[in-house]
């Protein structure tokens, strides 16, 4: 690894008030430590702790799934792992009590107005999609709008949107696999018990609720990549009710039609549009890697990367190469060192993409550069340290 000259890294942060660095983070880990706790205890008081801990145990499964899923859609840019883990937690916890409070609320309100059991409809079809789309796209508008900088495009949208989802989708799986066993134990040839839920939830549908969400997220990450003042409004709102309708859709499938209607909602529409939305992915992964590739010439001629670099930082094969032959020559440091910098190199990439800086972009182009030459001192170093073979 040549050692190419590298700019002076620039001021430090600006301080900030030690109420907003320490005591907000403490005050918000309370409160979701808090949520958590109280729908674990609701969850657990319905259909009591063996049932929890089957229905943990088998959502566990398709969250795995769903996860490893996003975090391949976010291979070229990642995103903070602690911004994920937030997106995640925030899903689990804070939208699903949300959602609890006021779900609970209306099919009280339907029950009471329109007759016992009409609740239940009313909760799924209106409130439900309602309630539980806007509580997860709350975190992706809140992060949109304190974090511009971590969120610029339509697939960081998509990220965010899946991973807030994945945790929503993951506590409600504990309570309906927890349920289905409670009620009927792993099921038999006359019920349907737990591994029916899980096929129907784990199997036909880990995706249903990403899927919803990333409507929005995509709307959002539209807004984020556009100047147009109408289009930064307009596309949330439309991604939005798009995920509400689809969501009404599908809840109605399976409240008020039978196993033909679900089947054809899922085959003719769910599926279809999951094939869409990845067509998608695939499409905005191609024009990360463009836009790398083009601010790649930049690099060298700023002296930020070697030249020689190039060819490896162009494509994922590359950079998964380069960092393989890192961990062989010089251990796993090594191989973390070179993911650093591979990674401040695309963030350079795109946060120069035709625009021109703002005071913050500038203090974080200096951040990255900073990190850019720590990493790549510290690959060196220990390129140097390894014994030769």
């Amino acid at each position: 690894m040549s050692e190419p000259s590298s700019p002076a890294p620039g001021s430090d942060r600006v301080r900030r008030p030690r109420s907003i660095t320490v005591l907000l983070p403490v005050l918000g880990l309370i409160a979701v430590a808090l949520c958590g706790l109280f729908v674990f205890g609701t969850v657990t008081e319905k259909v009591g702790l063996p049932a929890v801990t089957i229905g943990v145990l088998a959502a566990l499964v398709p969250v795995a799934v769903v996860v490893t899923a996003f975090l391949w859609v976010d291979r070229w840019e990642p995103e903070p792992p602690k911004l994920l883990l937030l997106s995640f937690v925030w899903g689990a916890c804070v939208a699903t009590i949300i959602a609890l409070l006021l779900n609970s609320g209306a099919e009280a309100v339907g029950d009471l107005l329109l007759g016992t059991g009409a609740g239940g409809k009313i909760s799924g079809l209106v409130s439900a999609p309602l309630v539980e789309e806007a509580a997860k796209a709350a975190f992706i508008l809140l992060l949109w709008w304190r974090r511009p900088i971590e969120f610029d495009g339509v697939v960081d949208g998509i990220v965010y949107a899946g991973f807030t989802a994945a945790g929503f989708a993951f506590t409600e799986n504990i309570y309906y696999f927890g349920r289905a066993f409670a009620e009927n134990g792993f099921g038999d040839g006359t019920s349907a018990g737990v591994l029916a839920a899980f096929f129907l939830r784990g199997v036909l549908s880990p995706f249903t609720h990403p899927l919803f969400a990333v409507m929005t997220g995509i709307g959002l990450g539209i807004a984020a990549s556009s100047k147009v003042r109408s289009l930064r409004i307009l596309a949330p709102i439309g991604g939005y009710v798009v995920a509400v309708l689809l969501h009404a859709l599908w809840n109605g499938a399976a409240l008020l039609g039978g196993a033909k209607t679900f089947l054809n909602v899922y085959f003719l529409i769910m599926v279809p549009l999951f094939i869409g939305v990845f067509s998608v992915v695939v499409m905005q992964r191609r024009r990360e890697q463009r836009i790398v590739a083009a601010a790649l010439p930049m690099m060298v001629d700023a002296r930020w990367i070697a030249p020689s670099e190039v060819p490896l930082l162009a494509s994922l094969s590359g950079r998964r190469s380069w960092r393989k032959q890192a961990r062989k020559q010089s251990g796993r440091a090594a191989a973390k060192a070179v993911g650093r910098y591979q990674s401040s190199v695309t963030e350079l990439a795109f946060l120069r993409r035709g625009r021109t800086l703002t005071d913050e972009g500038k203090q974080r182009q200096r951040e990255l550069l900073q990190v850019l030459k720590t990493s790549r001192a510290e690959a060196v170093r220990l390129a140097d340290g390894a014994p030769r073979g």
